[in-house]
């Protein structure tokens, strides 16, 4: 039986890891978007250091959270007040376990309690199909973002919250 996906709210001591999901998943599971090239890859990375991580856990117009299975961090996804989902990454190993369908159910169900209408996305053509299963719709033509190509997804969020920080066994990392 498989494991049960746990999210929980991020904390300052998962900084390294989200960081090291954040790469791991860019490097291995979006190299269709990237095509190994080196500077876009580097670009890419370079969007979410360590101290923009810090700083987006002591703002309150976000929201991060980290995925576990197994009591181990898997995946992280941050959200913004606005309505914009700005980070879903999961570790290659895990992906097709519901780690990210979890991430995502998480983000929207903070968007939900703050009265948000939608929910707005830039994906990659890579990522463009779990999304879209997800009840997402494109917004827009696709376009250029960092050099990669992105499309353009939005969704309405009508439906009951979904729960936040499932209460976690393990401590924060």
């Amino acid at each position: 039986m498989e494991a049960p996906v746990c999210v929980r709210s991020a904390t300052l001591a998962d900084t390294g890891i989200i960081n090291r999901i954040v790469e791991r998943s860019i490097r291995i599971g979006c190299a269709l978007d990237h095509r190994n090239h080196p500077l876009l890859v580097s670009d890419w990375l370079n969007r979410s250091p360590a101290d923009f991580i810090s700083s987006r856990l002591a703002d309150p117009h976000f929201y991060l959270c980290v995925a576990l299975l197994d009591d181990k961090p898997v995946g992280v996804g941050m959200v913004r007040v606005s309505g914009e989902i700005l980070l879903c990454y999961v570790q290659p190993e895990s992906f097709r376990r519901g780690v990210g369908r979890a991430l995502m159910q998480t983000l929207e169900g903070w968007l939900r309690i703050r009265g948000v209408q939608h929910v707005h996305l830039n994906s990659t053509r890579t990522a463009e199909a779990f999304y879209r299963h997800l009840g997402y719709q494109q917004a827009a033509l696709p376009g250029l973002c960092n050099g990669l190509q992105s499309v353009p997804l939005r969704k309405p969020l009508s439906s009951p919250a979904g729960q936040l920080d499932q209460g976690c066994k393990s401590a924060p990392r």
